[in-house]
Parts: C-alpha cells; structure tokens; sequence
C-alpha cells in the first residue's frame, strides 16, 4: 500500500535505476497485548507525513539543523514505499512482514526507515538485520523496555530491548533518555545490567551532554536506532501514551543524531509510539518529522 502523500513528496520508487540511501515505509501494528487495542498507532506514519508536506518544497533550502540543504547538493536519494500491511493482534504475521520487508530494503541496499506503531514493531525491525550484523543497537527512549514478557507475550511493546539482547547480531545496546518510573522490575534492571546494557539517564543528557551516550558506542561500529517519542519532553512531544517529565529536548535528539552520524554509521532507523490520538495542535507530528528529516541529513552525509 502506498502512502497518499509521501514524506516530503519524495518518490515511492527508485528513479532512473538509482538506490536509494533510505527507503522509509510505515507499519501500524506490532504484537498488541491479548485484550488491548493498538488501533490508534495506524494513524502515526501519515501524520508524520503529512507535517512534512509544508516543507516538501524547501528540500533544496539550507537546513540549519543540517548545516546544509537536506540531499547536501546530491540527487534526492530517499524513497517512501508506504505502509506494509498489519492487522491488530496478528502478532506473528505482523513481525513476519515488518521483518521481512527490512530484509528486503537491506538487500538494496539502503538504510530502512520504520515508522510505527508501538515499539514491538522494533524487534521485527532489529531482526531484520541478522543477515547483516554486528550491529549495536542506540534506543533513546524513557524506559528500557526489557520485561520478559506480559500477559504470556513475549513480543510486545514492553520487551524489545530484551529480545534484541538475546539476538546473536547485537553486539551491544545503549539505552539513553531513562527517567521517572515505568515497567520496568528491579529483575530487569538486572538482567539488563548482567547483559552488559549501557544507561544514560535524560539527567546524565542535560549535565554532560549527548556525549554522555555517545561514548559508550565504540567507532566506526553499524548502529541501529530505535526512537520511542517519550524519551522526548512532553512539551514538545505530548502524543505519547505515557507522558513524563524531564525528557531530552529536541536538540539534545538532533545533536545525538548527529554525532552518531559522525562517529559510527546509522544502518537502520525507527520512530515509535507516536500517539496522534494524544497529540496537541499537530505538534508531536510536527517534531516527529523535523526528527525525521534530520535522520535522513545525517544518513545522506555518512554515504
């Protein structure tokens, strides 16, 4: 299925033969909880999408975020294939399809991009790259996500750090943005310290800097990163499902980005549970595709 309107207009297909740096698509469901509804999730890529279009024209302007226009004078090279098919509690089909269509993006090859969903859609995601490890994993999120399992799901969005640190193509993980409480157990502050995992708390991000993070991330490694929209302030990001105080700040998530860009290479992104249901004035979306498109800058330059 292909988006109506495509980020930044770009095309839903190779032009001219040329691969694509980036191939974007958007999956509205992961594995949902037995009895819970993840419906509004579906909504998340177009909104998304459609807080880019004011800016589709302006790809050639100079992007101060970027210190250069978006492409840095090179042919637009980012696709948008739309969404692939989910259902809603189709758990196992839906990680099969997110699975395989990263697969294919990577056979390109091109760095995918995943727009979610809740964020069991990132352990399809980070499987996705088993053909073409190691790879460090980078989740900036307000929670480390690492319970076992929740109502006999092993899948859902409570644990994908965790099923990412039982995968043999995960070299590491670094977890950045953790404050406030959440599901997490103090067993699973263990395992995740037993596992080796690196915590940067949002705290540790205001009083050091985003090199707080960085440092745990050896050079020059492939690195995948899952973005969860509360690990940013709800003040910018109120369309989430768990708001909390004291988040990172747009340009603490750019500036990480960013020196990510410059100090290892980005070989897979997602951007999860934005909740449009929860949003204000279009904002979250707003920030979510400005978040998006420094992610593609920073792609672009490391090419």
């Amino acid at each position: 299925m292909t988006a109506s309107r495509p980020f930044l207009g770009f095309p839903d297909c190779p032009v001219d033969d040329q691969i694509p740096c980036a191939v974007i698509f958007g999956a509205g469901h992961g594995s949902t909880y037995p009895g819970k509804d993840s419906s509004g999730y579906i909504l998340a890529a177009d909104a998304i999408r459609a807080a880019s279009q004011d800016d589709a024209a302006l790809i050639k302007h100079w992007d101060f975020d970027l210190g250069g226009p978006l492409f840095d004078g090179k042919p637009v090279c980012c696709i948008d294939a739309g969404d692939i098919p989910t259902t809603l509690h189709d758990n196992a089909g839906n990680r099969a399809r997110i699975e395989t269509r990263t697969r294919e993006v990577l056979a390109l090859p091109a760095v995918p991009i995943l727009l979610g969903g809740d964020c069991s859609v990132t352990i399809p995601f980070i499987a996705g790259f088993a053909d073409h490890g190691p790879v460090w994993v980078l989740q900036i999120d307000a929670h480390i996500d690492w319970r076992d399992e929740v109502d006999g799901e092993r899948c859902g969005y409570s644990s994908p750090m965790r099923r990412a640190s039982e995968m043999p193509h995960v070299a590491g993980l670094v977890q950045v943005g953790l404050r406030s409480v959440g599901s997490a157990r103090l067993t699973d502050i263990e395992a995740a310290r037993r596992y080796g995992s690196r915590f940067v708390t949002a705290r540790e991000v205001y009083a050091q800097g985003v090199e707080a993070a960085l440092r745990h991330i050896p050079e020059g490694v492939r690195v995948v990163v899952t973005l969860d929209c509360d690990s940013l302030d709800p003040s910018i990001m109120p369309g989430v499902a768990a708001r909390t105080p004291g988040g990172l700040t747009y340009t603490q998530v750019i500036d990480l980005i960013a020196g990510l860009g410059r100090r290892a290479r980005i070989a897979g992104f997602d951007l999860v549970e934005f909740y449009p249901p929860a949003d204000i004035d279009g904002l979250s979306a707003l920030t979510a595709a400005r978040l998006l498109v420094n992610v593609i800058g920073t792609v672009v330059r490391q090419v």
